[in-house]
């Protein structure tokens, strides 16, 4: 009996979406993170990309714990002498949320090309319609 080996052949993606609203930002970019490498299937191949599609709606709604809203940054650097970039996250998540969300679930899936193909199915919205009605998701708690 040989062992099952998961491949973009044998592998039927599913749609999910996960509310964001009252929870933490960080749980929430967990579960996406989860969904997106595969991790939830009896199957799960590390070296082979078996995820599926997450959609996250109301991330303007998630919530940060303690004083991270004052005392987080996102920080970037532009490459020049001074480049260096800071927004508080109170700004991020009020002008942004998307982009927190975003941050969050990219920092949690590896680091390479896999993590970058798996980025690629997530779908982050502010509020809670989204775009993806037609292919049916499954909602998650």
């Amino acid at each position: 009996m040989s062992t099952f080996m998961a491949n973009a052949n044998n592998i039927e993606r599913r749609w999910f979406v996960i509310d964001a609203e009252g929870k933490p930002l960080g749980k929430t970019a967990v579960a996406a993170a989860n969904i997106l490498r595969g991790k939830h299937r009896p199957e799960f191949t590390p070296h082979a990309d078996c995820g599926e599609y997450v959609i996250i709606i109301n991330a303007a709604k998630a919530v940060l714990t303690g004083k991270k809203l004052e005392q987080k940054y996102y920080r970037h650097h532009s490459g020049y002498i001074g480049g260096l970039k800071e927004v508080q996250y109170k700004t991020l998540m009020a002008n942004r949320p998307e982009m927190a969300m975003e941050l969050a679930v990219k920092g949690m899936l590896p680091h390479n090309s896999l993590g970058a193909k798996a980025f690629t199915r997530l779908h982050v919205y502010a509020g809670e319609n989204h775009e993806q009605a037609a292919q049916k998701p499954i909602v998650l708690d």
